[in-house]
């Protein structure tokens, strides 16, 4: 079932770029939205200019750095990972994380390889986020030939290929302009925050702040084609279900830590707003209810947990219900493992079906976008 699960998804991820592009095409055009820190404005103020007579050269003009978090690919990178992901204090804050941040990598490592291999042995986001880049440039070339070539980049925040490498590879394809384009559709400044601050810290470093014209996406969490698309990704889980109308919708979001929430980060309120559109599309014919996993930690983080809601419909009678990630738009170890299999258990031991869930990975969106 699990193979079924990731195969469809890998299927899936490749028409997920029909909407996609849409963001980075007014982002090429000079229209992207500016909501962000001072470092990241930063990158934002070298605007793109119009553009040349040779867009039909064959290196590329454009880039698409897709950020994102990263995953590793195999074994070996696990470590790296997660000693890269307890470093960040932007978003885990430790005392005397120099020294606590590298012994829990290293004390996790055991744990997180064995999950890793419950979904056949690493991360899928690179090749999702690999096929969704192809697709992206080979649709601008055809939408907006002034830019052309366009040619996307990777620039994980945690794992290969890093943000240094995307800058160091384009710059040796001579790209004269880039969309710094996330891949979290909801802002945080755990999250795109965190991955804007550190593309300026790589660009400060290797001596790149005058090289490229930039432009930045940073959310797109109410766009029309996401709505549209998660819109369909339930639906095609409700039809599983002999009373679709009954089903209970949990739309869940990776977590937060409280501090975070606390100073006024955006990421719950557009979470919140991307699951009213995706309700509103639905025609809110269903029951729903946000919930947030992922928790990592003794200190207080953003509740309900989806281990907690699940087990308490469990006891109040409420058999059926449709798992739909939220927050994310391809799957990875939170959706294929945290998911699929712990809360999978978890419902079955309270006698709530909670499977099949939406898969994250997004369908084309009506309209053709």
């Amino acid at each position: 079932a699990r193979l079924k699960i990731a195969t469809s998804s890998y299927q899936a991820q490749r028409a997920m770029i029909r909407w996609t592009f849409g963001q980075a095409t007014a982002a090429v055009r000079g229209t992207a939205r500016t909501h962000y820190g001072a470092a990241a404005a930063a990158l934002c103020a070298r605007r793109f200019v119009a553009a040349g007579a040779d867009a039909a050269t064959s290196k590329p003009k454009t880039g698409i750095l897709m950020m994102n978090l990263g995953g590793p690919s195999n074994a070996e990178e696990v470590e790296p990972f997660l000693l890269r992901l307890f470093s960040d204090r932007e978003i885990i804050q430790l005392p005397f994380q120099d020294y606590l941040g590298p012994m829990i990598a290293k004390r996790r490592t055991p744990k997180i390889i064995e999950q890793y291999n419950e979904i056949g042995g690493g991360s899928p986001i690179r090749t999702f986020t690999e096929q969704q880049g192809e697709m992206l440039s080979a649709k601008l070339d055809e939408i907006c030939p002034e830019t052309a070539p366009h040619k996307a980049y990777i620039g994980f925040r945690y794992a290969p290929p890093l943000t240094e490498d995307a800058l160091q590879e384009m710059q040796r394809d001579g790209v004269e302009r880039v969309v710094a384009f996330t891949q979290y559709p909801q802002y945080s400044c755990s999250t795109t925050g965190s991955s804007l601050n550190e593309l300026y810290r790589q660009i400060s470093k290797a001596g790149l702040v005058d090289r490229f014209k930039w432009s930045v996406i940073d959310r797109w969490h109410t766009h029309p084609g996401l709505v549209r698309a998660f819109a369909k990704r339930v639906r095609e889980g409700l039809a599983s279900y002999d009373k679709p109308e009954d089903v209970l919708l949990m739309f869940s979001a990776h977590s937060l830590p409280m501090r975070v929430v606390d100073r006024g980060d955006r990421y719950p309120a557009e979470v919140a707003e991307t699951v009213g559109r995706v309700m509103d599309e639905l025609g809110r014919k269903n029951r729903h209810c946000l919930v947030w996993q992922s928790k990592v930690g003794p200190l207080p983080w953003l509740g309900p947990q989806t281990g907690d809601a699940l087990e308490g419909f469990g006891k109040r009678g409420i058999k059926d219900i449709l798992v739909i990630p939220i927050a994310f738009t391809s799957d990875h170890i939170e959706t294929l493992f945290e998911i699929d299999l712990e809360y999978g258990e978890l419902a079955e031991k309270h006698g709530t079906c909670c499977e099949p869930r939406a898969y994250s990975t997004l369908p084309t969106p009506c309209g053709g976008e």
